[in-house]
């Protein structure tokens, strides 16, 4: 996929964030929307554990399956077509509970609110999200009953540096390689109505990644 060639330019991120949870001895991982698995798969190479990765779109999921088995990732990565109003688990399972660019569809603090009762004692979560108010976020997070373990920002500059360029020249570069291309032209479509969205509303285009830990 067009877009997850670029998306690994922001592991760097994921990398941070997960330095900055409590250390796990091969830890059992929920990823919440994973997608096509790019964070996911970086995940399971870091923790050295288990993630279950879920997620709505079944498309993503069959592209991220062929990839796990390709990379010969079987033991490691579980996905399971699931919506985050309809988890499931029992109370308690993970270590810790990721979840990059999705919460914003259940909203914040209903997602803390929910996902706290997945986190055994101690466990930990991330949320990446767009940047909002942060003072109202670090207010629900302490009435939800986390301790913040740090967070950071990712800048409107800086996600057009990391992402948004890059994904723009390659857009260009495959539609005038691969023309006639149907698949390849499904992916460039794709990719262009998120370059779209970013260049009619680029302030919303600010993150803010918070570390958190079940008190």
């Amino acid at each position: 996929m067009l877009r997850d060639r670029i998306r690994k330019r922001l592991l760097k991120y994921t990398r941070k964030a997960f330095q900055m949870v409590p250390k796990m001895d091969r830890p059992l991982i929920l990823d919440i929307g994973c997608g096509s698995g790019v964070s996911t798969q970086e995940l399971a190479r870091l923790s050295q554990g288990k993630v279950i990765g879920i997620d709505i779109d079944q498309s993503a999921l069959d592209k991220f399956t062929k990839r796990i088995k390709g990379a010969g990732l079987t033991h490691q990565i579980q996905v399971i077509n699931c919506s985050m109003f309809d988890i499931d688990f029992p109370d308690e399972s993970f270590d810790l509970v990721w979840a990059e660019g999705s919460i914003y569809a259940i909203s914040f603090e209903r997602g803390l609110q929910e996902w706290k009762q997945l986190l055994k004692p101690g466990g930990s979560i991330v949320v990446h999200d767009e940047q909002g108010n942060i003072k109202d976020k670090l207010e629900q997070i302490s009435n939800c009953g986390y301790e913040l373990l740090g967070y950071f920002t990712l800048s409107k500059e800086t996600w057009w540096t990391e992402y948004f360029a890059p994904l723009e020249k390659l857009v260009n570069e495959t539609r005038t390689k691969h023309p006639h291309n149907q698949s390849v032209l499904e992916e460039i479509q794709q990719a262009q109505a998120e370059l779209d969205i970013y260049g009619k509303y680029p302030e919303r285009n600010s993150s803010v990644c918070f570390v958190m830990k079940k008190k």
